[in-house]
């Protein structure tokens, strides 16, 4: 199988150096001076024991050669991006006959739950991947991952629900790639329990990592009450612990611990935008759909969209104001 990673910041680089370093085929999808970076000296992959650089074929879009009929798509974009991405692949040809969107399979490998609907839309083959992948992407053409003894464990199925063999056989060159890779029949669930995880995110772009207990404990405890209110079933945290057990933790890389979440990230690259909408503004909609409130959600989903647009720096809201919005 040929791998076409799109989206090759800190999940996705990761993904997609380590699949080919272990002889798999692949194409990282990547824009602006990253691209132009991963073009010049390729994608530089830092890990606690060991920095590798790869060059290989990237690009930002399908070119004009129809794609090969064993091509994997891997999403990895974050999920504000996720619309963008669908729609520049999904009619993108493939050898034989048909377009990606009806002949490719699409593994999402993205924090939220929204990516996979929107991608079943225009692909017919969707197969959802829960994401535990500690890295961190900051500067054009590198990506540090601080995953110890493996990078990170992806759980993968199909959407909305099963599994086949396309599964098995992508876990089995994840599982050779370094990962923990397991198949899930009810891969979602695994995805809502990391959804709740993710909650916590936005306090900390925009708080630093000193994010006060009880605020965490309120975004956590509201998207409980939505789940529970909506019948979605989700991962316990005790569940998630002994999963993933001492196989991937925590580590240093060049003595320096990762800097922070996926929406920190966001803030510190100062882009414009951030997944928030996505993970906090999932339960705020899911609370309006099933007469849950959520005013935690909704404060941290307002605050971290007015850093983003007014380039507050990751870490530098004020925690008095963000208090008094939480209320």
């Amino acid at each position: 199988m040929r791998y076409v990673i799109i989206g090759a910041g800190a999940v996705g680089g990761t993904i997609g150096v380590r699949l080919a370093d272990a002889g798999h085929d692949v194409t990282l999808v990547a824009r602006g001076a990253h691209l132009d970076a991963i073009r010049r000296r390729g994608l530089t992959l830092r890990t606690p024991d060991r920095t590798a650089t790869w060059r290989g074929p990237a690009t930002d879009a399908p070119g004009e050669r129809p794609l090969p009929a064993d091509t994997v798509l891997v999403l990895t974009v974050k999920s504000q991006d996720t619309a963008a991405a669908l729609a520049v692949w999904a009619d993108a040809p493939v050898a034989g006959g048909g377009t990606a969107g009806e002949r490719l399979p699409l593994f999402t490998a993205q924090n939220g739950v929204a990516n996979e609907p929107a991608a079943l839309r225009l692909f017919a083959r969707v197969h959802a991947v829960c994401v535990w992948l500690p890295a961190t992407h900051l500067e054009p053409g590198v990506v540090v991952a601080n995953g110890y003894p493996h990078p990170g464990m992806l759980h993968l199925g199909r959407y909305p629900a099963g599994s086949d063999a396309l599964d098995h056989a992508v876990a089995a060159d994840l599982t050779g790639a370094g990962f923990v890779a397991p198949v899930r029949d009810d891969v979602m669930r695994w995805k809502y329990g990391k959804l709740l995880a993710n909650l916590g995110n936005g306090l900390q772009a925009l708080l630093g990592g000193d994010v006060p207990t009880d605020l965490r404990d309120r975004v956590r405890v509201e998207g409980q009450a939505v789940l529970a209110a909506a019948g979605i079933a989700h991962t316990s945290t005790e569940e998630e612990a002994a999963e993933r057990g001492d196989r991937v933790g925590h580590r240093p890389v060049d003595g320096q611990e990762r800097s922070g979440s996926s929406t920190w990230q966001s803030l510190a690259r100062g882009v414009g935008s951030t997944e928030v909408d996505h993970l906090n503004g999932e339960i705020v909609l899911l609370g309006r759909l099933h007469g849950v409130p959520t005013p935690a959600n909704a404060a941290v989903a307002y605050a971290v969209r007015r850093a983003a647009r007014e380039r507050i720096p990751a870490g530098g809201f004020p925690p008095a104001e963000l208090a008094k919005m939480i209320g």
